[in-house]
């Protein structure tokens, strides 16, 4: 952001945080926070990551579609592809999100790129009813690798999932088994559904449970490839002086104009014929006749609102 000037830069960065923060615990606000970023620096490439990424957190897939590929012509990479085919499958597409999997220099992605995108295709096969064609896709070597990956997890999760939907149950719990193995971080729920394999019933508290309209979170289902930015944007960015200082004369200047306001509704509730030039203080005169402008200098002044001091009757006089 170094083509940025340096309180812009800094404002930026702040929303950059705040969405680093938020995109997991409230997508929504993390989104209105890149936004507010993407309105003052449109040009740079990290900025439409973001925007990008937390759209995809928030559901919003074609704004996610839209800046995810505008980051990939503004920097040269192609690290969110899965999510890009995610976002595919989820408005219904499943043909494009398989089209970008056929599409992949795989040579110049990483492994964990490459790997989330296959597992999308394979869903986006699920989603067009060619499920043995799913099963196929992820039979690659990766999946008998004996060196667990962050991924491994959920490729087998995958496989199992698609075993089970094929109706090869016995095959997709030794594959639930196996990705709940390497699972330290339960990024899925393979015990879980291991254990339902097994006909074994959790009753949980009722507050514990989620509400039954909430999207499935397992691979492939919309929203949850795991999608981080490129770059780190939950670092600490503290104000400076001269911030602290610009707070100071906004709040000062919020209060100066809060004052202007009561004064103006005051003299607007006084008829102007029981007003004579000489009975106005000097601010009183300046606030009448900033309202004899009309609206055109209220809507101005009040963000497209005219204000309560331009009325017809300072008009009239």
């Amino acid at each position: 952001m170094l083509s940025l000037a340096k309180p812009v830069a800094e404002t930026v960065a702040r929303h950059l945080v705040a969405t680093g923060q938020l995109i997991d615990e409230d997508p929504a606000e993390a989104l209105a926070h890149a936004l507010a970023a993407r309105r003052l620096a449109s040009r740079i490439a990290a900025v439409r990551e973001a925007v990008g990424l937390a759209a995809y957190h928030a559901g919003e897939w074609q704004t996610a579609i839209a800046e995810l590929r505008t980051y990939h012509r503004m920097s040269g990479l192609q690290s969110h592809l899965a999510v890009l085919a995610d976002c595919e499958r989820a408005l219904g597409r499943p043909e494009r999100a398989i089209d970008l999997f056929r599409g992949a220099d795989r040579e110049k992605l990483d492994q964990a790129v490459a790997t989330e995108l296959l597992i999308v295709a394979a869903g986006a096969r699920g989603d067009l009813g060619q499920k043995d064609a799913a099963v196929a896709m992820l039979q690659v070597p990766e999946l008998t690798s004996e060196t667990a990956e962050p991924w491994t997890a959920r490729l087998r999760y995958a496989y199992a999932d698609a075993l089970l939907a094929v109706g090869r149950r016995e095959e997709a719990r030794e594959w639930f088994s196996r990705a709940a193995d390497v699972d330290a971080e339960s990024e899925t729920d393979a015990a879980e559904r291991l254990l339902e394999l097994d006909g074994v019933v959790i009753e949980g508290d009722e507050e514990d449970e989620e509400p039954a309209e909430e999207v499935a979170s397992g691979p492939g289902a919309p929203g949850a490839v795991p999608a981080r930015p490129d770059a780190d944007l939950t670092g600490d960015v503290e104000p400076t002086d001269d911030d602290r200082d610009d707070e100071d004369d906004d709040d000062r200047d919020e209060d100066d104009d809060e004052q202007d306001e009561q004064d103006e509704a005051a003299v607007a509730a006084v008829p102007a014929d029981d007003l004579s030039d000489d009975e106005l203080t000097d601010d009183e005169a300046g606030s009448v006749a900033a309202g004899s402008t009309g609206d055109d200098s209220g809507a101005r002044a009040g963000g497209g609102e005219a204000t309560a001091s331009g009325g017809s009757d300072a008009a009239q006089r």
